[in-house]
């Protein structure tokens, strides 16, 4: 009986959540869509909610007007070059943030912290003036150094290695293990959902970066995906829609393939953080 009387309290529940989910999926349906049509029927009232057959001719349009392919792998080679960088620049300092005891840890962790404060945009000028000085504009290492150093990354990491026990790297050492096969054989298989979890961010916030590389890039051959879909932006006459959304549609795909390869992970991790205590 109060198996039967709890199913009908938990329908309002289903349907919000139901109502939820398609808010949430809705606009990503329409952009698949509409990345299947053509630039004319795009937009046509009520909208089309099946796909076209246009998808092949809005992506030899991008490979004609930006370069597809090209673009696609400068997004791939600094997406995944700042991703990979900028987990081992995390993983060693908040291992020796954490364990380590040095004189002026707690100023200079602080100090860490701090910029957290310092909009984005503060450093374009600076940083624009520093790869200027170094030769690097227009490059990929003007694109991969800058985002070595995340700060963010570098206090998550902190905090949850924090509580591993010191009982732990202690035994590897006593076996004779350096500290850098103690970080490879001990910390990172623990840390795995935690570094599972932080590489989907950091690869999405590299991915999607737009501001810097339309500032430190100036050719054409240089361009990631978000700026050369940007240069396809005209006046209301000559803008290609379908072109654009197909474009777009295809910048979600490498997130949905990260994230589908490291989902049981990335879940563990949040569960181990929810958990925790």
């Amino acid at each position: 009986m109060s198996t039967r009387s709890a199913r009908p309290r938990g329908w309002p529940l289903t349907l919000v959540l139901a109502g939820v989910t398609g808010l949430s999926v809705g606009p990503f349906y329409w952009l698949v869509v509409s990345a299947t049509q053509k630039d004319g029927d795009i937009f046509d009232w009520p909208p089309r909610l099946l796909p076209g057959g246009s998808l092949g001719d809005n992506l030899d349009h991008l490979q004609a007007k930006i370069g597809l392919l090209r673009v696609v792998g400068n997004s791939l080679l600094v997406a995944g070059l700042q991703t990979a960088g900028a987990l081992v620049v995390a993983l060693l300092a908040g291992y020796a943030f954490a364990k380590f005891r040095f004189r002026g840890r707690t100023v200079l962790f602080a100090l860490l912290l701090s910029t957290l404060v310092v909009p984005e945009q503060v450093m374009l000028v600076p940083l624009f003036k520093m790869m200027m000085s170094f030769g690097l504009l227009d490059s990929y290492q003007a694109m991969v150094l800058p985002g070595l150093c995340v700060p963010f990354a570098i206090f998550l990491m902190r905090q949850a290695l924090s509580g591993m026990p010191d009982e732990l790297l202690d035994a590897a050492r006593v076996d004779g293990a350096g500290e850098f096969r103690v970080l490879w054989s001990v910390v990172v298989p623990v840390m795995r959902p935690v570094l599972a979890a932080l590489s989907i961010f950091l690869f999405l916030g590299s991915w999607n970066q737009f501001v810097w590389p339309l500032i430190a890039l100036r050719s054409p051959e240089m361009h990631t995906l978000p700026v050369a879909l940007a240069t396809l932006h005209g006046n209301e006459s000559n803008t290609d829609y379908g072109a654009i959304l197909a474009g777009t549609a295809l910048s979600t795909l490498p997130m949905m393939v990260l994230f589908l390869v490291l989902q049981r992970q990335f879940i563990s991790g949040l569960l181990a953080g929810a958990t925790k205590g």
